[in-house]
């Protein structure tokens, strides 16, 4: 009785992991990415980001952070990576929390989800990076689209 019972909890393990793997390389295709640093590693200028990452010191980041140019990043927080400059390792993202677009290098983002200080792994339904005209309910007799509120 207990062999097939342990059977049945493994292959249904795994077929969850199989659909969570897809669905994370479905994100990651999509150019969702999540932070692996935690500091002022988001600017508004690429050369920002290469100034604070460069040669970090306590008055270069009050400098930007006062002046705001630059926001911190937290791990596993997700990110939308909108553009990327590979001969410079740096990329432009969209965060849910600010409304314009910041760079910061590449290796700072992963492919791979990271949970967050909570454990939570971030999705963009959940940490608002979706807007709501974004999230559409698609009507099955007519095949329109319309925007929840």
């Amino acid at each position: 009785m207990k062999l097939p019972i342990s059977l049945i909890a493994a292959m249904s393990l795994g077929l969850t992991y199989m659909a969570r793997a897809d669905n994370d390389s479905h994100l990651a295709a999509q150019e969702y990415r999540w932070v692996t640093v935690n500091g002022p590693y988001a600017c508004t200028t690429g050369q920002d980001v290469r100034r604070i990452a460069g040669h970090r010191t306590d008055a270069t980041e009050l400098e930007v952070v006062e002046n705001i140019r630059c926001y911190y990043l937290i791990p596993g927080t997700i990110v939308q990576v909108i553009k990327e400059n590979p001969a410079d390792g740096i990329s432009e993202m969209r965060l849910a929390s600010v409304t314009r677009p910041l760079w910061t290098y590449t290796r700072f983002l992963s492919k791979h989800p990271i949970p967050d200080a909570y454990g939570i792994t971030e999705t963009p339904e959940n940490s608002g990076l979706l807007r709501r005209a974004d999230r559409g309910v698609i009507s099955q007799s007519s095949g329109t689209s319309t925007p929840e509120f």
